[in-house]
């Protein structure tokens, strides 16, 4: 459905809202009240977002006879001002509109692995987990670390993180995939050029209406204290679980949550959105079917690179979109690089 589906959009808040005064519905599973509730306020936001737009554009239209009526450049300048704001606005909305796909509008898991390269390449991995959870606060999402592996000396080994809010799968589906960095390492005494991968993989979250049947034969379920040297990323008790589905040998951890039981449900559901991700690209009718498949996270596989030294550039590869202020990427300026993948496979 698009966005600018305006009448559509009123139709179904009208037919929710009808709902919610039954009586009957608030006897209902409070998931299930839960759900229906939260389209309302999703369908009113973007309700919301589009009548402020039809304002604003009626308030400049306005502010323009005025100024052809008085000549203040005061005014002009506010419409100057006011027209630029409104153009951010729009782009966001036509942004989202290309937010179409099944599960686009779920919360989405994220891993980061670094590549061979020891130090470097989890230093890395660290510096690109810093990226997406201060993109993901710009933009008024919710960051959940899932779990979280220190490295050796410095960086992660690996960590798996949920990005909580609408769309939010929709937004970073493209970012999957291996990022390449290429700066002069604090790790290499000699001060040389280094060249570092690391992997990251996006999920979006299976909500409960998706059914995914898994053989309870099929799992391997490890408990165990989380490792490392303390700190906030450590669960001091034995509550932390992993588990791996055998006939595809797919391993999810989770030692966020306090007790094991929901260190339990979260790593559920972390597999399902794994064997989901996978069946769809094997396009297998069942779970049994799958085998899965490793792709080495290293040169020619790469969908971005990060150049430090001797010039500073980030470009796509896929879209060819590229900007040089590196810094402000790595602070969470990722938009435009999200906003040209989203045209580019919408074509």
């Amino acid at each position: 459905m698009s966005l600018f589906d305006i009448l559509k959009i009123k139709d179904d808040l009208q037919q929710l809202e009808t709902l919610t005064v039954e009586e009957s519905f608030w006897q209902k599973d409070p998931q299930e009240t839960g759900k229906v509730l939260s389209q309302i306020k999703q369908l009113k936001s973007k309700l919301e977002t589009y009548q402020n737009a039809e304002k604003e554009i009626q308030n400049l239209e306005d502010l323009t006879e005025l100024v052809i009526m008085e000549n203040d450049e005061s005014i002009a300048k506010e419409i100057l001002h006011n027209t630029k704001k409104l153009e951010a606005e729009i782009e966001k909305i036509q942004l989202e509109t290309l937010l179409s796909g099944k599960y686009d509008k779920c919360n989405a898991i994220l891993t980061l692995h670094p590549g061979a390269g020891g130090t470097e390449s989890q230093d890395w991995a660290e510096m690109l987990y810093r990226m997406y959870t201060r993109w993901a606060t710009k933009n008024g999402y919710e960051v959940k670390e899932l779990d979280y592996l220190e490295g050796d000396e410095a960086g992660i080994k690996s960590v798996t993180f949920e990005i909580i809010g609408e769309n939010a799968y929709g937004y970073m589906k493209g970012e999957m995939g291996v990022h390449r960095l290429v700066r002069i390492s604090p790790f290499d005494a000699g001060g040389r050029r280094h060249t570092s991968f690391a992997s990251l993989e996006v999920l979006p979250e299976i909500t409960d209406d998706i059914q995914i049947e898994i053989n309870p034969d099929d799992l391997r379920v490890d408990t165990y204290r989380a490792s490392g040297a303390g700190g906030q990323h450590i669960n001091k008790t034995s509550s932390a679980v992993r588990i791996t589905h055998i006939p595809t040998n797919i391993v999810v951890a989770c030692q966020s949550e306090r007790s094991q039981i929901q260190n339990r449900e979260t790593a559920m559901k972390m597999l399902k959105s794994k064997l989901l991700d996978l069946k769809e690209k094997e396009q297998k009718d069942k779970i049994e079917d799958l085998k899965g498949e490793q792709k080495d996270i290293a040169w020619g596989s790469q969908i971005r690179s990060y150049v430090f030294c001797p010039y500073t550039l980030v470009k796509d590869h896929r879209t060819n979109y590229e900007i040089g202020n590196v810094e402000s990427v790595m602070d969470g300026n990722i938009d435009d690089f999200i906003e040209a993948y989203l045209k580019f496979s919408n074509k």
